[in-house]
Order: C-alpha cells, then structure tokens, then sequence
C-alpha cells in the first residue's frame, strides 16, 4: 500500500518567530499553573518578560532592519518580513495581555493574601504613607532629577529602562507690566484676565538602575517604630511600593510651581540586532566598542506605556520615537515584570519556593584525589544542575597551580561576573604556564564583560584570542597539557553549556571529562586551527562547524533512512534547543517517509511540522518547560544496533551550522552512552510537564491518564542522582580501610 501523498498547499516550515513566540507561551503556562508553586509562578512570569525583551530587541529588531530593505524576500514559511512583523504585533498583545491578567487577577492577589504585598500609597495607613515619604525624601530626591523637554528632543534614554513622562500644565509667558495690570485688577475688584493657555509642556524622570526598583515598607504596627524602610523585612510580611509608584506619588516635589496633569511611566526597547562589519574592522576590540555605542543610539522597536496615560502624553511618546503604532503597547499593570524576580528573592517564604534541589557529588570523582587521577580513572560525565559543576572549576583551578602542567587551552563564550575560571587562568599565566583562551566578543549582550576580562587576562600573561573573522566560536571545550611519567597527557573537559558557575545551578546541560588520546588530539587540532586562522586538517572524531558538522548530522539522519529502506529497524532520538534549518528539516521528513521512528525533544522554536500523513508521520516532538531550563544538546541514533550518540554545543540552525564555530563529540564510553540514552527515553515519558507540537505549530500538554503513573524527567534524574550518592556512602561505610603510612 502507497504512502499517503502531503498536501502540496501546506507549507512544509513554520515560521521560527511565532514558534518562538509559543514557547514563550508554554512558559506562560507554568506561571498559570496552580500546581506551580506562588513564587515560582512568579518567577515564570519574570522570565516570560525577560524573554519578550530579547525577542523584540533581537528578532523583532532584525525583522524592522529586513523590512527597510524592502527586498521582499521570503523565509522558509513563506512570509515576508512585513508579514512577519504583523502576525508578531497581534501574537505578542495577545500575549502581553495575558501575561497582565494573570499578574492582575492570579498572582498579586495571591501574593497579598500570604502578606507579599504592593502597597497603594493612595489607600494606606499615614503610617506607611510618613515611611514611603521619608524614604522618598531620603534616598530618592537627591538621585534622579528631571529634565524639560522641548521640541521633542529627548535625552538618550537607554533601553528597557522605567522613566516617567511628566505633563505640565502650558502657561504663558507674561511680561512685567501685564502681570502688574493683572494685581491692579484684582485690587479693583475687576476679574483679571486669566493667563493663555498653550500646548501641554513635558518633562521625563529616568529612574535608572541606581536605586532599587522594589522598595520595602514596613507593617503597619511597626511603622512609627522603623526609621528605615529596609529594617521592615519579616518572614511573615513583606509590604512595598515600586519605586515608579512612589514618585509619581510626590512628583509634584520635582516641580514647584508648576500643575502636574499627569505623570505616567513608559519604556523603550531598542534595536539589538547591529552586528559588527568585519570587513571593516580592523581592531575587533574597537569595533565590539563601536558596536555596542550603536546599540545605545539605535532605534526604538517597541514602546510600553501605563494604559491610563492621556492621549497628549501617548501621541508625544509615539510621535518622539517614531514607534511603529503595532508596537505600541499599553500596559495595564506595572511595566517590567523582571521585578518579579526580587519578589522571588525576598527572605522567609520557603512554603512559596520549590523544595531545595543541592547538586550532588558525582560518585565518579574522589573530592580526596586531584581530579587528573578521577579522569585517568575513566571518562566522567556530568550531569547538570543535578550534579555539580564544581568539578569542571576544580579541575582549572588545580591545572592552574599543579607544576607538571605545562600548558591550558579554552574557550570562552559567556561565563559568570566573577568567574574562578577566568581568575584560575590568570593565576596560571602568572605562574609561568602556558595559557590561551579563545574569547568571543561577540556574545550578545555580554560583550561588555567579554571586553573587560579578556584584557584582564592580557595583563596577566594570558594569549588571548578574540574569535575568528566572520563567525562566533560558541564551542565549549577545555585543554590541559600535563607531563606524566609515560610522556605528555591531555585532559579535555567538553560541554554543551558555558563555562559559568552560576548557570550551572539553573540550566540543564552535559559534561564530560576525557583523558581519550584520539579525542584530546582532535580538540588540539582544532583549537589550534581556530588560534592559527589556518584549515583544519581531518579530525578522526570531532565534526567542526562550519565545516564538517552539517555533513555529519545529515549522514546520520540519512544513514538511519536508509537502513529503514533495508527493513532495519532504524530510530534517531534528539534533545536540542532549536530546530530551523530547512536541510535538515527534509532530511528528518526524508527519513520519516521511510519510517524510520523519529522523536525529537525541542525546547524552544521547532519549524518542523510533525505528524502530517505522508510527510513527517512517524516524528514525534515534545517539549518540557519546568524548573531547570533545559540546554543539553544530545543525539542518538540507533545505527543497526550500534547506537551512535553525540553531545553538541550546536543546535540545528543555520547560525550554527554555518555561521559559528561549534562541536559535536562522540561519546566512546559505553556506561555513559547507556546514561544519555535512558536520559533521552525519559524526556519523552514526562506527563507532567511536557508538550506535544501539532502539526500546526501549537502544543498540546501531556497528562498523564488515569492508570498511567506520573512522570517528571526532571525530578526523576534528581532523585536518582541523590539515591546513586546515598548509596555510594552506604557503600563506603560498609567498607574497613585501614589507613597507610603517610596518610
């Protein structure tokens, strides 16, 4: 029997801007969630803002500069860019919206009735009203000051920073001599004559980032007793004002005077999407600076506004930065929800917060051994956040200060404020060794940082290097250069994460630790490619993009078609971040349409249609949403029996399969070949928090049934990861040592 034939009128991609926009909307869901707990709720609801900003400096910003260019190029959905920008603008207010409702009518009231509350300095005790005054007075008068507008020439604000948009009343200028005839008038008893009125005069209050945007007030029955408003912090009550809401409340202190109409906060988001010519730059360093000064005076992609401004005030915002009017939002609630975040933050509430998940020990390393003896001891794998990432810090710190080590090589694309790694290869360097870190300036939004610590570690003696012309090196890879006794060692870390501690805690992502010969002198090769600007030669089992690696995935996907075509039983299952890229989208259909058993585990944008008949029936896609942010990359294909499965710092895009230097690296040990691959079969059975694309680009959740028990992949790897911990303890107990000469 003839395999169905797809509809030919169906376009065979979706469009990767409204599929980003859905998974924000699966976030969304989490903060909706009852089950969820309060301030967590709270905290998705910040990420969903926090990802919106991105998404319209970023994407909507590149999607304005496509428009202007009025190419009418389509993208693989078949949309242009000023299809694209209007199907975004409704997608994202009905967004916006929703997110504004759920704060409204969900979250804020649920936070009061567990005394987390925003206190109206309208409707509060004279109590707290003499306390939000003092502290007003005290720590916010001397900071910000206003500045008069004319002409609607606005200072440069900086982006998705809060300001306040300050009408006055327009009085007209009168001279010394009428303003006596007015008093004389007045003292015959005459009406005088009122003064002209003209067009409403403006005023802006940036709020900045100096003063904390949640303020603190006490509880009513302490508020005669605090002289500060820090001091009011309990465990049992936690009352405040934003601080756009206590200035607007004594706005009028700015101006004496002068009628204050209105006073509303606005925000401005602006284009992010300005890249660095290359051709053109001759010092990289210099023009990631120049780069980043554009940033700030780029133009505004999106205006928020309070949704009670008055029309004089929204025209003038809208007529000042020549916003288009679908990305114009009024908001009615507080604009910013990333302040949600230090709701998340406040001290006591625990019966609010997710139970505390501590990373464990991997029972693979000895926290009394140099990590060089754990890695000789066999391949590691590290499974983030569950298991720490204090092994990977370690192991630099150590390398830094061990004296047969001659030599580290890294890569750096984001890592923390305060990094020991940066700081561990500065102390290498100044111990003699020889140390090279590949730096990439540009990583967006962390080019500032980048800049800053790569000429720290220039000052110290490290060789840095600041990428490659033309593409940005996002592979994660570590290499140390020891003498042994048996000639010289090299000791790779590879990852699909960044080198950031703190990242470690919250993002989920894979580790691993190899002293493999054939593997440590293919990431030798390559890292001195990328130092060298010269032609990789072959590599026996790393794939480089953007050389090798789009031609490895496609083998692989077109290996398992094949077999397929023999009657094997073939299966390729795949944990990414992002799936994009047309090629590779064909090849899965390609494979689909021979049957070969597809899942596909996508986090975020997916343009592949699953499940139409005839085209991509046999792939599955899911997608989990849950404490962790999921960021491993991992594939496994079955390969006739001999699976085959890879960790990699690529997802399946065009930008990283063709535009940045990424890796994909076997994984040769079998016990954590049989790790990853029950950690991939256990993504697709979560019930709990996992969602089911359809072939229109929506998502349905997965519920577990009513016989079927309740899956959550990641509380299952935490508890499994505790219970290998406990036992291993048990074991050791179990266990007499005796203690040797010297110990």
């Amino acid at each position: 029997m003839s395999s169905p034939t797809p509809d030919p009128t169906l376009p065979r991609y979706l469009n990767r801007e409204l599929g980003w926009l859905e998974f924000n909307s699966r976030v969304l869901d989490q903060a909706a969630d009852p089950h969820v707990q309060l301030l967590e709720r709270a905290k998705f609801l910040a990420i969903t803002g926090s990802n919106l900003d991105e998404f319209m400096m970023v994407r909507v910003g590149s999607l304005k500069l496509q428009s202007r260019g009025s190419s009418g190029r389509r993208d693989p959905a078949g949309l242009t860019a000023n299809e694209q920008l209007t199907a975004v603008a409704t997608r994202c207010n009905r967004h916006v919206q929703r997110q504004y409702e759920l704060l409204r009518d969900e979250i804020q009231p649920l936070l009061a009735s567990h005394q987390v509350t925003r206190i109206d300095l309208d409707a509060c005790s004279d109590r707290l009203h003499e306390v939000a005054e003092r502290h007003f007075h005290g720590d916010v008068v001397a900071v910000l000051s206003p500045q008069a507008l004319h002409d609607r020439r606005f200072p440069m604000l900086p982006g998705l920073g809060i300001h306040l948009c300050v009408q006055l009343r327009g009085v007209a200028e009168l001279a010394p001599q009428n303003t006596a005839k007015i008093v004389m008038a007045e003292e015959d008893g005459a009406d005088p004559k009122p003064p002209l009125e003209i067009e409403p005069q403006f005023a802006v209050i940036p709020l900045g980032r100096t003063l904390p945007r949640i303020v603190p007030l006490p509880t009513d029955k302490h508020a005669s007793d605090k002289s500060s408003a820090d001091a009011s912090v309990t465990d049992v009550c936690f009352n405040y004002v934003l601080l756009e809401d206590l200035v607007m409340h004594f706005v009028d202190e700015f101006f004496p005077g002068r009628e204050v109409v209105q006073c509303k906060p606005f925000r401005i988001t602006r284009n992010a999407d300005v890249e660095l010519r290359e051709d053109g730059a001759g010092d990289l360093l210099g023009g990631m600076e120049e780069v980043l000064e554009s940033r700030r005076l780029s133009d505004v992609v999106r205006l928020e506004m309070d949704a009670t401004s008055s029309d004089a005030i929204r025209n003038y915002l809208t007529e000042s930065f020549y916003v288009d009017p679908d990305y114009v939002f009024r908001i009615d609630g507080p604009l910013d929800l990333t302040y949600l975040f230090g709701l998340h933050g406040i001290k006591g509430f625990d019966s609010l917060r997710d139970e505390a998940w501590p990373p464990q020990r991997s029972p693979a390393i000895d926290p009394a051994e140099p990590m060089f003896a754990s890695i000789a001891a066999g391949d590691i794998m590290l499974m983030h956040p569950y298991e720490t990432f204090d092994p990977v810090v370690r192991l630099i710190e150590e390398a830094a200060t061990d004296p047969d080590v001659l030599a580290l090589k890294q890569i750096l694309y984001r890592t923390s404020r305060d990094s020991p790694i940066v700081a561990a290869l500065k102390r290498a360097a100044e111990r003699g060794k020889y140390v090279t870190a590949i730096v990439e300036l540009k990583a967006r939004f962390d080019e500032a940082r980048n800049i800053e610590w790569a000429r720290e570690m220039e000052q110290s003696g490290v060789q840095v290097i600041y990428g490659i012309r033309g593409l940005k090196t996002h592979a994660k890879v570590c290499i140390i250069v020891r003498r042994e006794p048996q000639g010289l060692v090299r000791y790779v870390h590879f990852g699909t994460g960044n080198y950031n501690e703190v990242t470690a805690n919250l993002y989920g992502d894979i580790s691993i630790l190899t002293k493999d010969e054939t593997l440590g002198t293919d990431a030798t090769m390559f890292f001195n490619a990328v130092t060298g600007s010269s032609q990789p030669q072959p590599l026996q089992q790393l794939a480089i993009a953007p050389l090798t690696l789009r031609r490895t995935i496609l083998e692989l996907i077109r290996g398992e078609t094949e077999r397929s075509r023999q009657k094997q039983k073939a299966e390729i299952m795949v944990k990414l971040n992002a799936l994009v890229d047309a090629e590779v989208i064909d090849a899965l259909y390609e494979a689909s349409q021979a049957g070969v058993d597809v899942r596909l585990n996508v986090r975020g944008v997916c343009c592949l249609r699953p499940g139409i008949a005839g085209l991509s029936e046999s792939i599955r896609v899911v997608s989990i949403v849950d404490r962790f942010l999921e960021h491993a990359r991992v594939m496994y294909f079955r390969h006739g029996g001999d699976p085959q499965i890879f960790i990699s710092s690529a997802d399946w895009m065009p930008r990283n399969l063709d535009r940045r230097v990424e890796l994909l690296i076997p994984v040769n040990d079998p016990a954590i070949r049989k790790r990853l691959w029950e950690t991939l079969q256990l993504y697709f059975r979560d019930n709990q928090n996992a969602w089911e694309m359809q072939s229109d680009g929506t998502y349905n959740r997965i519920v577990a049934g009513e016989k079927t028990k309740p899956v959550r992949a990641q509380e299952r790897l935490y508890w499994k990861t505790v219970k290998t911990m406990k036992d291993l303890k048990q074991k050791n107990h179990s266990v007499f040592e005796t203690h040797r000469p010297g110990q």
